[in-house]
């Protein structure tokens, strides 16, 4: 299996390149990828396995599959980029500010930019598995694509944190 640090750092250059006026031609005639040559990769600070769907034709957004264990979840994270998460396989909620979401199998998760969310595993025995679909790559080309995390934060720890900090500032 290939690095999945030398695919993303491909993808990235690939990225770079793009930036380049329309009309582009195409970087390949093949417009399928198949899962089994998908790159998976398990992020610092998301407890999740990520496989970015690179080679595609698609100039604007970003495709991803997302695995996470039985009980797990994801990090608490937000972004400047629109996303949306079909559930493949498994059920759980989503903390997406401060709401709770259920979904399962056959749902999609929508996220607006810069809200806090976090994706939960339901099930203590069966995973998930999600295709993210962001339009990152459209703001990355415009100079405008941001993302953070802050770890495996709940929302009520983020909203007593943020709460505690806005007093130290009043006070």
């Amino acid at each position: 299996m290939d690095d999945p640090k030398d695919a993303l750092a491909e993808f990235r250059a690939r990225i770079k390149a793009q930036r380049t006026p329309l009309p582009r031609p195409l970087e390949t005639d093949d417009l399928v990828v198949r899962e089994e040559d998908l790159a998976w990769y398990e992020p610092a600070d998301n407890p999740t396995r990520l496989a970015p769907v690179l080679g595609t034709a698609v100039a604007s957004f970003e495709m991803f599959l997302q695995d996470f264990a039985p009980g797990g979840s994801t990090d608490m994270q937000r972004h400047h980029h629109e996303a949306v998460h079909y559930v493949l396989s498994g059920s759980g909620y989503s903390e997406i500010g401060d709401g709770r979401h259920t979904w399962e199998r056959g749902d999609f998760v929508s996220v607006p930019p810069m809200m806090w969310h976090r994706h939960y595993n339901g099930s203590d025995t069966e995973p998930v598995r999600m295709l993210i679909i962001e339009n990152s790559k459209l703001l990355d080309h415009l100079g405008l694509n941001y993302r953070t995390s802050v770890g495996l934060r709940t929302w009520a720890e983020l909203a007593g944190t943020d709460d505690r900090r806005h007093e130290q500032e009043q006070g």
